[in-house]
């Protein structure tokens, strides 16, 4: 058997709390160590979660040789420095999404990852769960008819949200569309195989913040797909794909309601629906298998990273849209990621 991917994390925020044990009970995966600005919380986070190593510096973490991988799930404005110096260091990244808080800082991340020969992956869940691959098999398929319509909501009532929450603030990449409807977007492109070549968004902005945004997105063979996301509505998270026969309905596609059911329903032109029940599996434990299994492969895969990359390059493209009060082409520069 190979040795284990060594991880280290760097940052203690919440989303930690679920990847880390998530590295420690996937087979083939071993954490390490754990970094924070903040050498006392490291260590405090380290011994309850019985991690063998903390550091009260990020890069004191990347330059530990006995580390081959990272998880960096800081705010998206400090994505691409650290994505940057882990590649020169030479470990394969897992970054939360969005990948960055801007398209330039997106390229800047893939070329260095590629450059250094690391894998980057952002930390998107669902699409490594059992249920996303049986879904796309049925798109795929042809069983619903030629595709015309998606339709998604990612959405929160976020009461709960303080002030100086990354989520609010400009600066660090905050705004519900790179938070929420980063999913959405990755949905579309998931479900069609293809980036659209229109887009238009309509956002509530509170202090330079979209609290809540809209959006529209033109495909090639007259696909269209439209969503919304937000911190102001009750939870959501469901979407439709719907062709000229059947339609794929899945309530919780982000995360399932209940781990022991995931489910999705296809519904026919007659009203009929049938449901279907995926195999139980954790998704953060689906994530960490797959990133594993990528670093293992004989031939480096930048095919994750390109899919940031243009999903990063719609939602700027989205933002702009809004700001300007306009519908523009979703990739002016097609070449810059790939195509």
């Amino acid at each position: 058997m190979s040795a284990p991917l060594r991880f280290g994390i760097l940052g203690t925020a919440r989303i930690a709390e679920k990847i880390a044990p998530a590295i420690q009970a996937t087979p083939g995966a071993q954490l390490v160590a754990i970094a924070s600005r903040d050498a006392d919380r490291a260590a405090e986070w380290a011994q309850r979660h019985g991690v063998e190593r903390s550091y009260g510096d990020y890069q004191d973490l990347l330059d530990d040789d006995d580390i081959d991988a990272v998880y960096i799930p800081l705010p998206p404005s400090l994505h691409a420095e650290w994505t940057i110096r882990a590649a020169e260091r030479g470990k394969h990244v897992l970054c939360e999404k969005p990948l960055a808080d801007s398209v330039a800082a997106a390229q800047q991340m893939e070329a260095a990852c590629r450059q250094h020969g690391v894998l980057l992956m952002d930390g998107v869940m669902w699409l490594h769960h059992p249920r996303a691959t049986e879904m796309q098999a049925v798109i795929r398929s042809g069983a619903l008819g030629q595709l015309r319509r998606i339709t998604a909501a990612f959405t929160f009532q976020g009461t709960w949200i303080k002030p100086d929450d990354l989520r609010y603030r400009p600066e660090l990449g905050g705004g519900s569309l790179l938070d929420l409807g980063w999913y959405c977007v990755g949905a579309a492109l998931w479900a069609t195989g293809q980036r659209p070549e229109r887009v238009q968004g309509w956002g509530r902005f509170v202090d330079g913040v979209d609290r809540s945004f809209s959006a529209q997105m033109w495909f090639p063979n007259d696909v269209i797909a439209s969503f919304d996301c937000g911190f102001e509505t009750v939870t959501r998270k469901w979407f439709e794909i719907a062709g000229t026969e059947r339609s794929l309905i899945c309530d919780d596609f982000t995360r399932p309601w209940t781990e022991s059911k995931a489910r999705y329903w296809i519904h026919d032109q007659n009203g009929k629906a049938a449901e279907h029940v995926s195999p139980v599996a954790n998704q953060e434990q689906c994530l960490i298998a797959e990133f594993c299994r990528l670093v293992r492969e004989p031939v480096p895969t930048y095919e994750w990273a390109r899919l940031s990359v243009m999903t990063q390059r719609i939602c700027e493209a989205l933002l702009e849209s809004a700001r300007s009060g306009t519908a523009l082409p979703s990739a002016r520069n097609e070449a810059a990621d790939g195509g």
